[in-house]
């Protein structure tokens, strides 16, 4: 009788621990498949935006806690910009784009490398990127595509919010923050109407600049992207648009 009891009482630990291995085991491999996917596929910064980037004497470089950092090479910055990259886009990709907030706007930019090259697998806080630049005070938190979804969710801890063919998922429309968002208006991605129906979760006042003949792909230097539509502004009039906009909001601090 003994030993007939312990036998299902054998077989049930068996089963039990089978599944524990089961479960285990594709616990393990979504996290390596995770893994592997966010590696392939990564968009990378186009050499010679980025050499220009490099090559001005006005801009200081410098690779501050796994950050990219523009800061003005002679002269202190009042307001930084804590920038978010869209998914799997390389950080250097829009320094390009964000350069002439250092040599005109006489701002600091921190450009943030994702974990896992996305914004959604990053917890760290907005300090983690503040802290760069730690002579500035007044932070503006922003980010492109995905990237300004996560800078919206990091938003709390700004001074105000920039969104770059971005919109928000979170509502921030009770925050009181400086808002600005900046679209394209041939972009296949963040679509003008995408834009427009994610509006109301930000503030009443929050300011909307649609620039014409921008696509998805036009706020950084990393080629054509997929679904994308097709951009007709040169690289130099974007840039321009970019910083005449955050200048814009700049007041508003």
């Amino acid at each position: 009788m003994t030993a007939e009891r312990r036998r299902p009482r054998s077989r049930a630990r068996r089963v039990v621990s089978f599944a524990v291995l089961t479960v285990v085991g594709l616990l393990v491999a979504g996290v390596v498949g995770i893994v592997i996917w966010s590696q392939v596929g990564v968009m990378d910064a186009e050499a010679g935006a980025w050499d220009e980037v490099r090559q001005d004497d006005r801009i200081a470089i410098s690779d501050t806690g796994g950050n990219v950092v523009l800061s003005r090479a002679e002269g202190e910055s009042e307001i930084g910009l804590v920038f978010v990259p869209g998914a799997k886009v390389q950080a250097e990709a829009y320094a390009a784009k964000l350069s002439e907030l250092v040599t005109e706007g006489a701002m600091a930019v921190v450009i943030t490398r994702p974990w896992l090259n996305l914004a959604f697998f990053d917890p760290r806080p907005l300090s983690a990127f503040t802290d760069a630049v730690p002579d500035v005070d007044t932070w503006l938190v922003g980010g492109h595509s995905l990237g300004g979804v996560r800078a919206c969710q990091l938003s709390g801890d700004a001074d105000g919010l920039v969104l770059f063919a971005s919109y928000c998922s979170n509502d921030v429309s009770d925050s009181g923050l400086p808002v600005l968002s900046i679209s394209g208006s041939e972009d296949g991605l963040s679509t003008p109407e995408k834009i427009r129906d994610a509006a109301p979760l930000l503030p009443a006042d929050a300011e909307f600049v649609e620039v014409p003949g921008a696509a998805h792909a036009s706020f950084g230097d990393y080629g054509p992207q997929a679904g994308d539509g097709t951009p007709s502004i040169e690289d130099a009039d974007m840039t321009a648009e970019i910083t005449a906009s955050v200048a814009g909001l700049l007041p508003r601090l």
